[in-house]
């Protein structure tokens, strides 16, 4: 997977934002203003930050051995650094989306109503 289909695979999901908050080359993916997933494009091979599970987090680095890494500039306990190109799509996928219910498991009642009600 590429940098762009990554791109709209987090775009599809419901309520998400993209931005550059921290710099022109360092692209973030929110839902209802919180963080799921960070994609630094300067990063060759492509990279992206995903939060995890923190269980799930070391035994995905353990499978996926220096291809799944401990998140790179950022929590090591709950967040992964994946290699793109080098990873099915299949699994970056269902990553996008753990990643993305954790941060929706963790909003408000009136945050998650707000997003129940979006198109």
């Amino acid at each position: 997977m590429n940098i762009e289909e990554f791109r709209e695979l987090c775009l599809y999901k419901k309520g998400v934002t993209e931005e550059f908050p921290f710099d022109a080359d360092t692209l973030v993916f929110k839902v209802m203003g919180k963080i799921f997933t960070i994609a630094p494009l300067e990063r060759i091979p492509s990279q992206v930050n995903l939060k995890c599970d923190p269980e799930r987090a070391i035994e995905l680095r353990e499978t996926y051995d220096g291809i799944i890494t401990p998140g790179y500039h950022m929590s090591k306990v709950h967040w992964n650094t994946l290699f793109l190109e080098q990873l099915p799509a299949k699994l970056i996928s269902e990553l996008v989306n753990h990643s993305y219910e954790l941060v929706v498991s963790k909003l408000t009642k009136k945050q998650k109503a707000a997003l129940e009600g979006m198109i």
